[in-house]
């Protein structure tokens, strides 16, 4: 069954062969690449369930997974996207300033307090940005 399915998925041949010859010889079914295929064939070797039950609640749970992890990436967007847009801002002030004359790249690099506001909202910037990364890259827990 195993070098059936390594010859129709390339990629996975070599695991798929060592997972087979593992089982063969009665040796450990670990794998890094497709733990799910290696647990499954580890519970149907120990309890003797039937292969094609374990491999279809595997099926299953693998889709259920895959399902989540899209709804997920689908919700998360628009708070990404204010991230985004919130991280944009102070650079779009910046250059409606100059582009009306305020000037405002000369009174925050020529002038003490100009310096220490840039160095303080470069700070609250970068902070900000880590902080909605952190968010909103969260992974749910496996």
């Amino acid at each position: 069954m195993t070098e059936a399915a390594a010859d129709v998925v390339p990629e996975l041949s070599g695991e798929l062969r060592n997972l087979s010859t593992a089982a063969r010889l009665d040796g450990a079914l670990e794998s890094t690449v497709i733990p799910a295929l290696a647990s499954a064939w580890a519970l149907v070797r120990r309890h003797g369930l039937p292969m094609s039950d374990v491999l279809d609640a595997t099926r299953r749970d693998v889709d259920a997974t895959i399902a989540f992890a899209r709804r997920l990436n689908a919700k998360m967007a628009g708070p990404r996207m204010s991230a985004t847009v919130l991280t944009g801002l102070p650079l779009l002030c910046l250059l409606l300033g100059q582009a009306i004359g305020a000037d405002p790249l000369t009174v925050l690099t020529r002038t003490l307090l100009g310096q220490a506001l840039l160095i303080t909202g470069a700070a609250f910037l970068w902070a900000g940005t880590a902080w909605s990364r952190a968010l909103t890259t969260r992974t749910a827990p496996r």
